[in-house]
């Protein structure tokens, strides 16, 4: 996550490399045909063709400086080359729109929206084409173009920043950048959740006076624990306690110390769950989805989900699903319905890959 443009990319190629060698023969390339591969690359881009973009910067942790401003795909398919294989990248494919291609695919609904909530978060959309200013050349057939929005860079003064968020954006890797991202994906929710148990260790003698040394320690708590206790439904929190004794050596706990631990996961579980919606309503009001029915009829429209908080924090999901709902209102001219599309910016990665072949 942290080194040379090389060293990341010589891995991603030889780990592609080594699956490659374990394909059966029959799915290996026909005699003068190269084989073509997708290419998800979920960070910030100024996309200059199907198949190559400049990268911008870098989010999620990763620094690799000396990748940036260079074309993404050249540095991959360089490596490639090292690797001994033939293989051409035929799509430059952002995560989310991976996940909103697989939808398309897959739904029959029309889906409009991709979203990833996981590690990071970011989504797109379809737009109308004739809108979108910074285009230059002649208008698509369709009349539309997928709009990458790289919303976890989303910053407002008015977005419900506390103390935590200030400490996690401070201790990043990226100071002032990616306030949505630090509020409501994976990577940050658990440090979040970490700085608030401290301060009210330290302040309000949560665990009667005593401070877990560890709980001090930066980057202790993983978002999966906290996913752990939160979802914790059992009379006496035991998952509760069971957390706190593996991760910080918490011997006892009290009933009301234990509900305290869980009401703090439950109370960042659901902002960050409302501020996803949030952020899907104002896109879905963007594009005219948000109108009130008339004569009572409803339309449907799909939001492509993918990413692991989505998939395995039910809590956080139902806060997201119970926030849209709650935006869009009971008498709103769309029904709109979040669904996971399991490894969607693969799958659509190939999808798009496929349909810019050389060889089809």
């Amino acid at each position: 996550m942290v080194g040379t443009g090389k060293d990341l990319f010589d891995f991603i190629a030889g780990t592609l490399a080594s699956f490659v060698d374990t394909e059966d023969d029959s799915l290996k390339s026909h005699s003068g045909e190269v084989r073509e591969s997708g290419f998800a690359f979920s960070f910030p881009v100024r996309q200059t063709s199907v198949k190559s973009g400049i990268v911008i910067h870098w989010t999620k942790g990763f620094k690799v400086d000396d990748a940036v401003g260079k074309d993404i795909v050249k540095q991959f398919q360089d490596a490639i080359s090292r690797s001994g294989h033939q293989i051409t990248i035929s799509a430059l494919v952002n995560d989310t729109v991976g996940t909103l291609a697989g939808g398309r695919f897959n739904f029959e609904e029309e889906t409009m929206i991709g979203c990833i909530i996981g590690t990071g978060t970011n989504a797109c959309y379809v737009e109308r084409a004739d809108t979108v200013q910074k285009w230059e050349h002649p208008l698509p057939k369709s009349g539309e173009m997928v709009i990458n929005m790289e919303w976890g860079n989303f910053r407002s003064p008015l977005l419900p920043r506390t103390f935590a968020d200030e400490i996690v954006d401070r201790n990043s890797v990226n100071p002032g950048d990616q306030w949505f991202e630090k509020m409501i994906s994976g990577m940050y929710l658990g440090e979040i959740v970490r700085h608030v148990l401290a301060r009210m260790a330290e302040e309000a003698k949560l665990f009667g006076g005593y401070v877990p040394v560890k709980l001090l320690e930066p980057l202790t708590l993983g978002t999966p624990q906290v996913s752990k206790m939160h979802a914790d439904t059992s009379p006496d929190l035991q998952v509760v306690a069971k957390v706190l004794k593996d991760v910080y050596g918490v011997e006892t706990t009290t009933l009301e110390e234990r509900k305290i631990v869980h009401d703090v996961c439950d109370i960042m579980g659901e902002r960050g769950g409302r501020l996803a919606a949030a952020g899907l309503y104002g896109i879905l009001k963007k594009i005219g989805r948000t109108g009130k029915a008339e004569n009572g009829s409803k339309k449907k429209t799909v939001i492509a989900m993918d990413g692991g908080l989505f998939e395995h924090h039910e809590p956080y999901r139902t806060y997201m699903e119970s926030a849209l709902q709650e935006l869009m209102g009971s008498d709103a001219a769309y029904e709109v319905a979040l669904r996971l599309q399991n490894d969607g910016s693969g799958i659509g990665a190939a999808l798009l890959a496929a349909s810019h072949s050389q060889f089809t």
